[in-house]
């Protein structure tokens, strides 16, 4: 790790951009954004999700911000000590140097910091060389007798053992994630319509039995939208996901699991009025629907496409909710329609009218995986896992 990727990652989650940061920083925009990568890569988390043109912290990058804030602050001390003033861009000093010329410094000697650091003594020299270049100020003052501190040097140690210790404390926690989850296993889901649907049982189901089958491999669980979830395989997130997709990426591997009839779905009272007709339904009352990640969101466009006119269209009230537990009040309890799986609505407790789409509109459910053998075999022991019936182990296929 090196100073000028954290100060960088610290000026992307300042500025929630790439671009703005690289403006901030002078830095091109394709280094800003290998910086990320890079830094993300060294801690084994992800720090930005995309919303629209902006990046929004992850809560594991907001639970590093303050050690971001402090390494900044940090920085700027070492470079501060530059004679003219600090630069305007970050030199790429990387921690490695600083920590050997501590090192350096407390032994007294290349030699013998050599020995303690297991480098050789040319490598060292150079190594101190470069830093004091990088930094644009002497560190080390040279005889015969030794080495011994400039002022700067002198100064430079207590700001260095600072900033290796916030390194420690931000890499820490990738060391321990690293160690908990070497065994684990991470599967993605889209997000279940409640606990009494389709896709909350089959996961409560490979919970169960993934942890009695397999009690050394932890199975961790993530449920978000179809979009995330392709993401999340590709980076390796993910070792499987569940998608609510009857296609995928061709460059993963995969099954369809089952399809299940749509439903428009409402008050009773707001089908009453409007009796069969659905247009009237449509235009009369406000409408919500996930966001475009989701498979089921692209389903209900396709539904709304194929029933009103574009000029209909516009007069819609849409309400893009990414929780289905909350479209779920919102049609129960605020007068909304969504459109919704018909078998998982219809497990809801007090569940909503509805009106089945027809044969063209299902929610399907596909286990995507990656493509190696590995991947494979595991992928098939959660697919019968999460078939099997609960009451009794044998398999079974959706609703």
């Amino acid at each position: 790790m090196d100073i000028a990727t954290l100060a960088l990652v610290h000026a992307i989650l300042e500025e929630r951009g790439i671009r703005r940061a690289a403006k901030t920083s002078g830095r091109p925009v394709a280094s800003v954004s290998a910086a990320l990568k890079r830094f993300e890569a060294a801690i084994a988390v992800p720090l930005v999700r995309r919303e629209g043109g902006n990046l929004v912290p992850t809560l594991e990058a907001q639970s590093r911000m303050a050690d971001l804030n402090a390494a900044s602050q940090t920085i700027q001390s070492l470079l501060s000590l530059r004679p003219d003033g600090p630069a305007y861009a970050t030199p790429s000093i990387s921690l490695t140097a600083l920590d050997r010329f501590v090192t350096v410094a407390r032994s007294g000697s290349i030699r013998g910091a050599s020995k303690i650091s297991g480098t050789g003594q040319p490598q060292l020299t150079r190594q101190m060389s470069d830093l004091e270049r990088d930094l644009g100020y002497d560190l080390l003052i040279r005889s015969p007798s030794g080495i011994a501190c400039t002022a700067e040097g002198l100064a430079v140690i207590p700001i260095a053992e600072n900033l290796l210790d916030i390194w420690r404390r931000l890499s820490r926690a990738s060391s321990d994630r690293f160690r908990r989850t070497a065994a684990t296993w991470r599967f993605g889901s889209v997000m279940p319509l409640g606990p009494e649907s389709e896709i909350a049982r089959m996961l409560a189901a490979l919970t169960a039995r993934w942890h009695r089958a397999r009690p050394r491999q932890p199975l961790f669980v993530s449920s978000t939208t179809a979009d995330e979830l392709i993401a999340g395989l590709k980076n390796r997130r993910f070792d499987a996901v569940l998608l609510d997709l009857e296609t995928f990426p061709s460059e993963f591997e995969g099954t369809l699991i089952s399809r299940t009839p749509l439903a428009l779905t409402g008050h009773e009272t707001l089908f009453a009025r409007h009796g069969d007709d659905i247009r009237g339904l449509l235009l009369s009352n406000p409408i919500a629907v996930p966001s475009l990640k989701s498979g089921l969101r692209q389903q209900a466009a396709h539904f709304i496409e194929a029933t009103l006119s574009e000029q209909e269209r516009s007069r819609l009230t849409l309400t893009e909710v990414d929780s289905i537990p909350v479209i779920l009040n919102l049609v129960m309890d605020h007068g909304y329609l969504s459109v919704l799986p018909e078998s998982s609505a219809a497990r809801v407790r007090n569940a909503p009218a509805m009106r089945r789409l027809g044969p063209g509109y299902m929610q399907s459910l596909s286990l995507a995986w990656q493509k190696n053998a590995l991947s494979r075999q595991v992928a098939e022991a959660m697919l019968s896992m999460m078939r099997a019936d609960p009451a009794t182990g044998t398999a079974a296929l959706g609703d």
